[in-house]
């Protein structure tokens, strides 16, 4: 093995232990018990990701491409925004099934909490998510819609309201909170908010 296969997999194995040990304890967390469930030291922590924050931002990182690449694949090319916006709901939808569904949720809420305590975590868990998100401005910019085309201003506007919709959505999912809640409910939630993605512009900002 060489050493950047050996680092990579001490990496995936600290990455792995942390989503275990921080789902669970959150901002309690010890460095000693990820190290040992990854079979390290915690010296291998702060040699791969320099601090407790490094780590937890590379988790939230590892944790999110994922699910960013599947929905540039659930939602392709030559799509209208509507469309665009149908394949993205129900693809949310879907991932409330997921094996993992439960795991990730509470991943999400610990990680609140991680950063409500901790406001420079706040920050960097911020720009990492934010990071994630260009992924969708891009997936909608350009898409057509009302013999128009969606700028990236409009895209990112929209994108920030389908973080509300969706995550609020797939908590309820997944905590029994909302049964009717099927894929159409969501694609119908999500065109609805998207139908006149022109009302989410900020015109002072488009003006300046």
């Amino acid at each position: 093995m060489t050493r950047a296969e050996a680092r990579e997999r001490n990496r995936r194995a600290l990455l792995d232990a942390a989503f275990l040990v921080v789902s669970r304890d959150g901002y309690r967390a010890k460095l000693e018990e990820i190290a040992e469930r990854a079979d390290l030291t915690t010296g291998a922590i702060y040699s791969l990701f320099g601090s407790k924050n490094g780590l937890v931002v590379a988790l939230v990182a590892d944790h999110l491409r994922p699910h960013y690449e599947e929905i540039e694949q659930a939602v392709p090319a030559g799509l209208d925004l509507l469309e665009a916006v149908d394949a993205f709901a129900r693809y949310y939808r879907r991932s409330c099934d997921a094996a993992d569904a439960r795991a990730g949720l509470s991943l999400q809420i610990t990680l609140l909490d991680m950063a409500l305590h901790d406001p420079d975590l706040a920050s960097q868990l911020s720009t990492s998510i934010r990071t994630q998100e260009n992924h969708l401005i891009e997936l909608f910019t350009g898409r057509s819609h009302n013999a128009g085309v969606v700028t990236s201003h409009q895209a990112q506007r929209l994108v920030t309201a389908f973080r509300a919709l969706f995550v609020g959505l797939s908590q309820g999912v997944i905590l029994g909170l909302a049964d009717d809640a099927d894929e159409q409910y969501f694609a119908d939630a999500a065109r609805a908010l998207a139908s006149d993605v022109s009302s989410l512009i900020d015109l002072d900002a488009d003006a300046s």
